[in-house]
């Protein structure tokens, strides 16, 4: 998710009046202020690129299965210390403890993407590849460059109709509640947690009326990111960090493992579609 991007979160929305001390500011203004604060405070320790967690998990398990990860860089691990504590490192070590089968993971996930660059993740993929489950988390780049929500939901319902194509079940993670970032002062913060929350809440309904799984990550997981944003951030204090992979790898594994016919019920914040 890139920084800079953040004011874009409230302009546009009108003048919030009187501030410190009786200093008009518009929301422009005032925003912008706000988002060179967030950039000074985040900065960019993490670089662009996430650890390659691609490789065959318990692979003397025998009988694999195919797990693929799209979307942004929550779903490609930046910001894990080692392959293996990516979201697709930790779901693939699970998986294959709970099925007893070896679990083959590719990432096509990129950091940096919106819900438009599915499409291309998924034309990446090689031609005759077929996974049995794919894992889309994606939102937080389209909250801050404003994508109307129309279009990032056109966008995932066309990709999960695609990987369906390919024979894959699918899982949304949706949008994390942007609330939860500490470095983002108000009343910026509460602007990207009302329109992070709008498009989850969106993801979650196109995810089901297309015959998806969705995992409210602003449910399962998102009031630990609140309560111990030390232990669940990593030094950017913008990305999760190695125990917040392993959280969110753990809260989404019920549907994940339902998705692939090896649990039937699902806890709070899991949602399958009635036809299912």
């Amino acid at each position: 998710m890139r920084t800079r991007a953040l004011v874009r979160w409230g302009i546009g929305a009108g003048a919030l009046g009187a501030v410190a001390g009786g200093a008009a500011y518009t929301t422009k203004e005032l925003l912008t202020r706000q988002a060179a604060i967030a950039r000074s405070r985040i900065g960019d320790p993490l670089g662009h690129v996430a650890p390659s967690a691609d490789r065959t998990y318990k692979k003397r398990y025998g009988e694999a299965l195919d797990l693929v990860l799209l979307g942004d860089s929550i779903a490609a691990g930046l910001g894990a210390d080692h392959p293996k504590h990516t979201l697709g490192g930790g779901l693939a070590r699970r998986v294959a403890k709970r099925t007893g089968r070896s679990v083959r993971l590719r990432t096509a996930a990129v950091v940096g993407s919106e819900s438009s660059v599915l499409a291309s993740q998924i034309e990446g993929l090689p031609s005759a590849y077929r996974p049995h489950v794919a894992v889309i988390v994606v939102g937080g780049n389209d909250v801050t460059h404003r994508i109307p929500t129309s279009d990032s939901i056109r966008h995932l319902t066309e990709a999960i109709t695609a990987l369906q194509g390919l024979g894959a079940q699918v899982v949304v993670g949706t949008c994390p509640d942007l609330g939860a970032l500490r470095p983002v002062p108000q009343p910026l913060r509460a602007l990207g947690s009302r329109a992070s929350r709008q498009l989850a809440e969106a993801q979650r309904e196109a995810a089901l009326s297309h015959g998806a799984r969705a995992v409210s990550l602003a449910h399962v997981v998102g009031p630990f990111f609140i309560t111990n944003p030390d232990e669940m951030f990593s030094l950017d204090r913008f990305h999760p960090s190695t125990h917040g992979y392993k959280r969110t790898a753990r809260a989404m594994l019920p549907s994940v493992l339902a998705a692939l016919g090896y649990a039937e019920d699902v806890p709070f914040g899991h949602h399958a579609p009635t036809a299912l």
